[in-house]
């Protein structure tokens, strides 16, 4: 389903973008802005947005305050997934994760396979679940995050797919 077909959602979902940069603003975080437009075209709501340096530290304590804000049902990140040294997206958000979700990563790269080949494996995007929060990362790309949410993500955050989607099973997140 691409962006320009999606249907709304039926039961909305407050969604927190982190864009992590060393170089982007608000004026021209391409890849930021393409998930904001996405998610509320979809009917969902932005919780906030932050652009944020490549520092897992500083990474880990954003996504923290999110993930303890019950009123947060989804992170979504953009940037930092790749190999070089500064790429630490990943190493941040799985120490804070409760399950890993290794689907999402297999199911991107799948995805992007099609479009880039080989060069899929230089991804490291990953989701995971932390407080009943769901967390996806996504690499900086512009084009990463519109297949990655129009392929994966719009899905999952939707109620209404089927034959099965992350909102429908979030109240169990918590469950002992």
């Amino acid at each position: 389903m691409n962006n320009t077909t999606q249907q709304k959602v039926s039961k909305p979902l407050n969604i927190a973008v982190l864009t992590v940069s060393d170089s982007r603003t608000d004026e021209d975080d391409k890849s930021g802005n393409v998930l904001v437009e996405r998610l509320t075209h979809a009917g969902h709501h932005l919780a906030e947005k932050h652009i944020c340096a490549d520092s897992i530290y500083d990474i880990r304590a954003i996504v923290s305050k999110w993930i303890a804000d019950p009123d947060i049902h989804a992170v979504i990140s953009t940037g930092g997934t790749g190999l070089t040294g500064r790429d630490v997206t990943p190493e941040a958000f799985k120490v804070l994760y409760d399950k890993e979700i290794e689907g999402f990563g297999e199911i991107f790269r799948m995805l992007s396979y099609d479009l880039i080949s080989t060069s899929t494996i230089q991804s490291r995007a990953v989701a995971g679940l932390a407080n009943g929060t769901v967390l996806f990362t996504l690499p900086g790309s512009p084009g990463a995050c519109k297949d990655g949410w129009d392929k994966v993500i719009s899905e999952q955050l939707n109620i209404d797919h089927k034959p099965c989607n992350l909102v429908e099973i979030m109240p169990r997140f918590l469950e002992k």
